[in-house]
C-alpha cells in the first residue's frame, strides 16, 4: 500500500512514519522542517520520502495533490494542537490542511482516509465519564476544539470513505507536549492539585495509537465515514498519574491543593492580560487548567468491537518505556 502520512515530522506522524515503512509499505510525508524530517528518515527500518510543506499557503493544494499522486490511502496527522492561539493559525494548520487534504484524495481517487481529531471536542467544564461517540458535541471552549471539529464536518461531508479517531492525551518517547510539561513543573515546584486531584482522565501509549490507525487503514469498514474514541482503556485519578511519573522517573512528588473556583479566576485573568497586551500563550488558560479538573473519559467500546482494537501497551508499561527513553536522551 502506499499511503500519504501529512504532520510526519510531530510525534504521532513519526511513528506511523516507522511504523508503516517498517511494515512494508511505500510512505510519503509531510513536514515543515528539513531538520526533522531528516530525524525521522534516519530512525527509518526503510526508505521513505519527505515532502516540505506549509498548510494554508496558496500552493499547499497542488504540493498536496502532486503528492498524492497513486497512493492508496491518506492519514491526516499535521494540525496545531494548542489552548492557545490565533484564530487565523488554526484554520491554517487544522481547517484549511483539511480541505487540501481532502482534494488532494479526490484528486487520487484514494481507498481511505483516516483523520487524527481529538476528543477536546467534547469538553465543556463538567465531569463527563464513558463519552460515546454519538453524543451531541458542546460549543467548543477554544479555537483548537472549534478547528477540529469544522475539520471533522468537511471529512463526514466527502464521499471519500473516512475513519474519525479521537485520541486521548498521547504519551511516549519523543513526547514534547504532555510529559514534559508535567515533569518540567515537578522537577521545579508542587503541581497544583485541582478540587483534590481527583479528576479521572484517559491517556493512551503513542504505540497502542499506532495500532488503531493501523485497524482503520486495513480493516473493513461499517459506514462511509466513522467515528471512534481512543485510549488506553485505563482511566486514572490525575494524582495517581503524578505518583507513577514520580516512581518511573525519580523524581519528587510535591503537590498543592486549589480549588477551581480560585484556578478558574486566575486562569481568566491570565487569559485577558494576554488578549490585551497581545502576549504569547498565557502562564496558565482556563482549558489546560480544565481538563486537570474535571473528569473525562472515553467509552472505547464501538473501536474494540469494530475493528478489533486492543490497547496492547499498559499505562504503567507505557510509562516505564518513556521513563528509560527519557532518562538515555538528557544532556
Amino acid at each position: 500500500m502506499k499511503i500519504l502520512i501529512t504532520g510526519g515530522t510531530g510525534f504521532l506522524g513519526r511513528y506511523l512514519v516507522w511504523r508503516m515503512a517498517a511494515e512494508g509499505h511505500d510512505v510519503i510525508f509531510t513536514g515543515r522542517d528539513a531538520s526533522a524530517a531528516n530525524l525521522v528518515i534516519s530512525h527509518c527500518s526503510a526508505p521513505v520520502k519527505w515532502q516540505a510543506i506549509e498548510h494554508g499557503n496558496a500552493n499547499a493544494k497542488s504540493i498536496l495533490i502532486n503528492a498524492a499522486k497513486e497512493v492508496d490511502a491518506i492519514v491526516h496527522c499535521a494540525a496545531l494542537s494548542s489552548p492557545w492561539g490565533s484564530m487565523k493559525e488554526f484554520i491554517c494548520a487544522n481547517v484549511a490542511s483539511t480541505v487540501e487534504v481532502l482534494a488532494a484524495g479526490e484528486a487520487a481517487g484514494i481507498n481511505r482516509l483516516v483523520h487524527i481529531s481529538t476528543p477536546s471536542v467534547y469538553f465543556d467544564f463538567r465531569h463527563r465519564i464513558n463519552i460515546k461517540e454519538s453524543e451531541i458535541l458542546p460549543t467548543p471552549v477554544n479555537n483548537y476544539a472549534r478547528t477540529k471539529a469544522q475539520a471533522e464536518q468537511l471529512v463526514m461531508a466527502s464521499e471519500i470513505q473516512s475513519v474519525i479517531l479521537r485520541p486521548r492525551a498521547l504519551f511516549g518517547p519523543w513526547d514534547n507536549t504532555l510529559m514534559p510539561r508535567l515533569l518540567r513543573v515537578m522537577e521545579h515546584g508542587p503541581i497544583p492539585l485541582i478540587n483534590g486531584g481527583n479528576a479521572l482522565m484517559d491517556i493512551t501509549y503513542i504505540d497502542n495509537v499506532v495500532d488503531a490507525i493501523y485497524l482503520a487503514l486495513t480493516q473493513p469498514l461499517k459506514r462511509p465515514c466513522s467515528v471512534y474514541n481512543l485510549s488506553n482503556g485505563e482511566p486514572l485519578a490525575f494524582v495517581d498519574l503524578l505518583e507513577k511519573l514520580a516512581a518511573h522517573f525519580k523524581l519528587p512528588l510535591r503537590t498543592r491543593k486549589m480549588p477551581w473556583p480560585v484556578v478558574d479566576i486566575a486562569a481568566r485573568l491570565f487569559e485577558l492580560y494576554a488578549r490585551v497586551t497581545h502576549a504569547k500563550e498565557p502562564l496558565l488558560t482556563r482549558y489546560s487548567a480544565g481538563v486537570l479538573a474535571f473528569s473525562q473519559t472515553l467509552d472505547i467500546s464501538a473501536i474494540c468491537d469494530e475493528l478489533n482494537y486492543k490497547p496492547k501497551v499498559s499505562i504503567d508499561e507505557g510509562i516505564k518505556r518513556h521513563a528509560t527513553w527519557y532518562a538515555g536522551n538528557q544532556d
